[in-house]
């Protein structure tokens, strides 16, 4: 699951050079978001198309295989239609829905689910998102492995927070084939050498 890197920080251009399978699910997605609260700010983050009001209230993933539509603080947001179907790993807040065709999103209930972020967002009085603790994510043996002979990776690794270690490690050892874990491995490592968190792996 490969997601485009953004070569823009404009949104217009975000769309263009998305890719050909994600793109009109993403003009369609941002068409709604834009007629249905006007008054979010768009812009680029992480590769991501986001909205904000007072902060970051959702986010646009255009991915080569599928949509991907994340809410900043989806945990604390009514969801009676399930529409979340990702999220929960790495993240105590965000949840995504995660689209291959329209046909899938009830719009509807999609826009009630905006509603609620938004008028979330909004309020000021709203307490922050609670703090979930988290046992530690095991080490496999094969990334402690790969660790050992990168030294300068290894560093990187232990100098991150323990909620940023587990980023990595539920990213690579949740690949469900070989090809894309030994990938994701490589893709940390580097990341790794350069004392990046996951979110700011590819640079950039």
């Amino acid at each position: 699951m490969d997601c485009s890197r953004a070569r823009t920080n404009d949104p217009d251009e975000w769309l263009e050079i998305a890719p050909a399978f994600s793109r009109p699910l993403a003009a369609q997605v941002r068409n709604w978001i834009q007629r249905w609260e006007p008054d979010l700010g768009e812009a680029i983050k992480w590769n991501m198309l986001c909205y904000t009001g007072r902060k970051l209230v959702c986010g646009l993933s255009a991915c080569k295989g599928h949509l991907g539509i994340a809410f900043f603080r989806g945990t604390d947001l009514p969801d009676p239609a399930r529409l979340f179907n990702q999220g929960g790993e790495t993240n105590t807040a965000i949840l995504s829905v995660r689209l291959t065709t329209l046909d899938d999103l009830n719009a509807a209930a999609f826009r009630t689910l905006l509603r609620a972020a938004v008028t979330l967002d909004a309020d000021p009085a709203a307490p922050p998102p609670p703090k979930i603790r988290r046992e530690p994510w095991p080490v496999p043996e094969f990334f402690a492995a790969a660790l050992k002979k990168n030294p300068k990776a290894g560093a990187g690794f232990a100098a991150l927070s323990p909620t940023c270690q587990r980023e990595y490690l539920v990213w690579v050892t949740t690949a469900k084939r070989d090809e894309t874990r030994t990938r994701r491995l490589a893709e940390t490592l580097a990341a790794l050498e350069h004392g990046r968190k996951w979110i700011d792996r590819k640079g950039g």
